[in-house]
């Protein structure tokens, strides 16, 4: 993916937006209902917009908003794209950079996940204080784009301190049932063994998903201040692990999603 490519999509879109944005927002699988809470000024589908890929998940929309939310101009996208779609990181990685040439200050990231540590129950949120990378691919492979930052980024700090602070204390106000963890990434598309799992949690992870990583590390190389959080999903802990469903998978996302809209809502105000 040149810097070309992803100023052509960033243009297109520039031409047909009145407000440049501030926020960007991902929604990961079964949480878009944040999307009810936009004031929507303009919505693009991801076939439309040049070298965008599309989304391939059923439970992703594949749209991309432009509004109001907690009074500020957001970009949102309904659906991401996963490694396992058969897409690469760079083409994972495209709507961040894209969003970064359209003006954001800030990204919010969310996903669904399945928990690792013991103490989490199903439908939980947690702010994801760090990451162990465990994705066959890193999307800074290949030719720098240098326009974006520099070859090696660092990683101490590639989630954002003080909006982590800002939505623990949020939570904590309206009692929501938060935790920060760390956050592993596997490829997918399948779920993991219970010996997986196992080595997961002795390697110091909390939750377990197939997304959002490759996001940040592009966010980290802008310097562009972000913020994740999960919602636990399924519980992947000796003793309570069950077969899941991805229907399941949806249904404790939307559990979750009232406290988590509300959320990210007052973080983005």
């Amino acid at each position: 993916m040149t810097f070309e490519q992803i100023k052509t999509s960033a243009d297109f879109l520039l031409s047909k937006i009145d407000q440049k944005p501030q926020v960007g927002i991902i929604l990961g699988t079964g949480l878009g209902g944040l999307i009810q809470e936009i004031d929507i000024k303009h919505t693009f589908n991801y076939s439309d917009i040049p070298n965008f890929p599309v989304s391939t998940v059923e439970s992703h929309s594949g749209k991309l908003i432009f509004g109001l939310l907690g009074g500020k101009n957001v970009v949102a996208m309904q659906g991401r794209f996963h490694y396992y779609e058969g897409y690469n990181m760079q083409q994972v990685t495209l709507p961040v950079r894209v969003m970064k040439l359209l003006g954001i200050e800030k990204l919010i990231v969310s996903n669904a996940a399945g928990g690792l540590n013991p103490s989490y129950e199903i439908s939980d949120l947690m702010v994801i204080g760090d990451h162990i990378n465990l994705l066959p691919e890193n999307p800074l492979t290949g030719k720098n784009l240098d326009a974006f930052g520099v070859r090696f980024p660092d990683m101490l700090e590639a989630y954002d301190k003080n909006l982590r602070e800002k939505a623990l204390s949020l939570a904590k106000e309206k009692n929501i049932r938060i935790h920060e963890g760390v956050y592993v990434a596997v490829s997918g598309p399948n779920l993991e063994t219970p010996a997986e799992y196992k080595f997961l949690r002795i390697i110091g992870a909390d939750a377990v998903g197939m997304s959002t990583i490759p996001e940040v590390i592009v966010a980290r190389q802008m310097n562009l201040p972000t913020f994740a959080i999960s919602v636990i999903t399924d519980l992947c802990v000796e003793g309570k692990l069950k077969h899941v469903t991805l229907e399941e998978v949806i249904a404790a996302a939307q559990r979750a999603e009232p406290s988590l809209t509300w959320l990210m809502k007052e973080l983005v105000k």
